[in-house]
């Protein structure tokens, strides 16, 4: 960035029409997509480029330091203890200012000058839009929109050369700044070039999305519109005319009822340049238009939208790209059959999980899973995990089962379920004939076989598990207790060991662990439910199902509320001591924590506490996340529980009375559906005892399968934690947490030193950054998704609530991207009320 870094004889003026294969560094973000719409023969306001070479020619000297500091550098260039994102706001931004006031005091170079002035007068002078193009602008994972300023109708040499030195210094406004500090993008790397472009005559302009920023459908094209300039548009000064187009047919789906600003022809004519757009650029595309006296549109802006949901990556049974491509192998035209099209249910959302997952975190499930190779197919747009249910819909038995399990696992979701079924794109189909034999099977078929195979014998691995459950029920319950305590103690991993030793111990433990857990502790839970659906079926026509769902609350043996329950007593408990409760009123759950780890919390509550996390520490909010810290680690989720069960004044709300109240009423639904049975016959009464007796037994046990699981996991964190560490301490990534965003593969790499091009030395790139999530970033909890569309198919929002979006900063770790919303301004142009998170209800 230092004064005269460019040589006295770089290129500092090039015509738009020359662009089209210069380079993001040269030209930024918008010159360059400028430059392609002109190469592919869009209309494009004539105009040039003042190159990123003008700037740092012009750039005043001390605005390097400026920027290292912002950096969180030193002058010599070595790392800071604050660093630049942990710059306290006020600071930052009064550095931003110092480098703004010295750009604009600085004197514009003679040679830049001439430049600017011959390149203007070559257009023949006028009005232009003197418009910045930084080099961190229009990308793919941050849209930068708004960020630098532009001028429109400036007219005359000295005004354009006034605007040239403003955009420059626009590009240190406290908004850009704090933009690029949030997406870690470096301020010594930064430059801007300057676009100056003919004026057009607007009679009408505004912004185009080629996907609904606001739904997520990727097959229509939302028109924004007023008369007059398009910045109006832009910077939201007026409410435009809103237009919603079907893209491929041009229907028009939502128009003003009152003169609108557009007319058919004119929305048709928008819609095809911008979907032209999107197929050059291969993304969905956010497009500023104008069109002018005569009735010519142009385009004068063309970026991708960088707002709008992930689509699955792959395609999990024909393997075609599912991202935001258009054309080309990755993606595939949309059948009139709709065969294309997919459904996906978002099962972390079921699991209560409205963050993204660590990359760790979705790789280790998907090793649990066996890598897709089982009937639940997955895919982890987001960095969530969302289930294909296309396969089980098109198949009769599998309707069948949606339509009975659904509304047990997840009641919201259930209610999208009918118009599913109903689509005739959903219907049953029946399977393929096999004509091929089976030794002349692909290898890929025979592996799916195999993994078949191996799956079916973990299932009937349980059935003499449910056998000895259903005559030994209370042999079963001792069974199971036993394992989940010993499961701890096969985990012990010999010391000294190095990070190599460890990481292979964790892998050891998931490829050991999973199938012997399913069938220690599945039998119980599997023969329980199977009981309730057998009463279920002796109690037709005599108990609505819904009844039967009393029988479930209050269940013994369930680990997760006997959890709950003990630290209900440790909390009463400690309200009964004085210090402790004076501690847990006054203090914050941080502040309790801090004590806790320094030993001084009062001897109840350090005592208590250190009972509970040693039976209990393993677990986490999220915990079916690898990548998430336990208990153990972080315990202020579970000291703020103490403290609002310390705030509890009716004794009725108290929740060991809760749970007495639903056992109580859960064993008089059970007598009065077994009388009721017993009047239609002696036996049948009989059999419905037994069936809901036994239900009640070893329901509760549903939970003990998941809690071994994160037992698993909790110790696989934990040397994971430990290979964090030392991959921290040789430089290769920046803290040991960032080893949960990075697979198995690429720590073994990591461990070996070997870097991205095969160095020796470990890069210290191996993650750029780490970023916590957004807790509003919710997903949707259906998603249809036809290449080139995702919505959810009824212009309705389904259930659960939440959408969001993962927005568009970004965390790159190996070959991860993980975005967060933080600082983005979203596309222009959304509805009221939803600027901010243009993803609203994204389906």
């Amino acid at each position: 960035m230092a004064s005269g870094s460019a040589g006295a004889g770089a290129d500092l003026v090039a015509d738009l029409s020359r662009l089209g294969s210069a380079s993001l560094a040269t030209v930024g973000g918008k010159a360059l997509n400028l430059g392609r719409l002109v190469a592919a023969d869009f209309p494009v306001p004539p105009g040039f480029c003042l190159t990123t070479a003008a700037y740092r020619i012009a750039a005043p000297a001390g605005l390097d330091a400026i920027a290292a500091r912002l950096d969180g550098a030193g002058s010599a260039g070595a790392e800071t203890s604050d660093g630049g994102s942990g710059l306290p706001d006020d600071h930052r931004d009064g550095l931003a200012r110092q480098a703004r006031e010295a750009v604009l005091a600085a004197p514009v170079p003679p040679d830049v000058e001439a430049a600017i002035r011959e390149a203007y007068a070559a257009m023949g002078g006028g009005p232009v839009a003197v418009r910045s193009s930084a080099t961190a602008e229009d990308l793919p994972f941050a849209s930068f929109a708004g960020q630098q300023d532009s001028f429109m109708d400036v007219d005359g040499a000295d005004a354009v050369v006034q605007a040239v030195r403003r955009c420059w210094a626009s590009l240190w406004t406290d908004r850009a700044v704090a933009y690029r500090t949030t997406n870690g993008i470096s301020h010594r790397e930064v430059g801007l070039a300057v676009v100056i472009q003919r004026m057009v005559d607007a009679a009408t302009a505004g912004v185009l999305f080629t996907a609904n920023p606001v739904t997520g459908t990727r097959t229509q094209t939302v028109i924004d519109a007023s008369a007059g300039p398009g910045q109006q548009v832009v910077s939201g000064a007026v409410n435009p005319d809103h237009f919603v187009v079907e893209t491929a047919s041009g229907r028009i789906l939502q128009q003003p009822t009152n003169a609108p600003s557009l007319t058919d022809t004119q929305l048709h004519e928008l819609t095809s340049l911008g979907d032209d757009a999107q197929r050059l650029f291969g993304a969905p595309q956010d497009v500023e238009w104008v069109i002018d006296g005569g009735g010519k549109a142009w385009l004068t802006q063309s970026r991708p939208i960088t707002t709008l949901y992930p689509l699955p990556e792959d395609d999990p049974f024909t393997g075609q790209s599912g991202t935001d491509s258009v054309g080309g192998a990755g993606s595939a035209a949309s059948g009139a059959d709709g065969t294309d099209t997919r459904v996906y249910l978002c099962g972390t959302l079921m699991q209560g999980l409205t963050r993204p997952i660590t990359p760790m975190g979705l790789h280790v499930l998907a090793l649990m899973r066996g890598n897709n190779n089982g009937p639940w197919k997955t895919v982890n747009p987001g960095l969530r995990m969302y289930v294909d249910l296309t396969p089980i819909l098109r198949n009769k038995s599998g309707r069948d089962l949606m339509a009975r399990m659904l509304p047990l696992a997840d009641g919201r979701s259930a209610v999208i379920l009918p118009a599913l079924l109903d689509d005739p794109r959903f219907s049953a189909a029946r399977p393929p004939r096999r004509t091929s034999k089976a030794n002349t099977a692909p290898a890929r078929a025979q592996a799916k076989g195999a993994q078949g195979t191996q799956g079916l014998g973990v299932f009937l691995g349980i059935i003499p598990g449910m056998v000895r459950a259903l005559l030994w029920p209370d042999r079963e319950l001792r069974r199971a207790r036993r394992y989940q305590d010993r499961l701890a103690a096969r985990f012990a991993l010999p010391l000294p060991a190095t990070a190599t030793r460890r990481l292979q111990h964790t892998e050891d433990i998931l490829a050991t662990s999973i199938n012997s857990l399913i069938q220690a502790t599945l039998p119980g839970p599997s023969l329980g439910y199977l009981m309730l659906a057998l009463a279920r079926g002796l109690l037709r026509g005599i108990a609505e199902p819904r009844e039967l769902e009393a029988v479930l609350r209050g269940l013994p043996h369930n680990v997760t509320t006997n959890m709950d329950l003990e630290l209900w007593h440790l909390a009463v408990s400690l309200g009964g001591n004085p210090e402790s409760r004076r501690a847990f009123s006054e203090l914050t759950p941080g502040e309790l924590t801090g004590r806790y780890r320094a030993g001084t919390l009062p001897a109840p509550a350090q005592s208590g506490l250190r009972q509970f996390l040693s039976q209990y520490g393993h677990r986490a909010v999220a915990e079916i996340d690898l990548g998430m810290p336990r208990w153990s680690e972080k315990p202020e989720h579970i000291l703020g529980m103490i403290s609002n069960y310390l705030r509890v004044e009716d004794p009725e709300q108290a929740p060991d009375r809760q749970f007495a109240r639903a056992a109580e009423h859960a064993e008089t639904r059970i007598s009065e559906l077994v009388q009721r049975a017993g009047a239609k016959s002696r036996l049948r009464g009989r059999l419905v005892a037994l069936c809901l007796r036994r239900t009640r037994q070893l329901s509760g046990l549903r939970e003990l399968p998941k809690f071994c699981i994160v037992l698993v996991m909790a110790e696989m964190h934990r040397q994971l934690t430990e290979v964090g560490a030392e991959l921290a301490g040789n430089g290769t990534i920046g803290d040991a947490g960032d080893v949960f965003f990075l697979d198995f593969d690429e720590l073994r790499v990591g461990l070996r030193g070997g870097g991205p091009e095969g160095n020796c030395r470990p890069p210290p790139e191996a993650v750029r950054r780490r970023t916590a999530a957004p807790a509003h970033s919710a997903p949707p909890a259906f998603r249809r998704h036809r290449r080139g569309g995702c919505h959810d198919g009824g212009g309705r929002r389904p259930a659960p609530t939440g959408c969001g979006r993962p927005a568009d900063g970004d965390t790159r770790v190996g070959r991860h991207r993980h975005r967060k919303s933080q600082g983005d301004h979203g596309p222009r142009g959304c509805p009221p009320g939803t600027r901010g998170n243009p993803g609203g209800t994204l389906h």
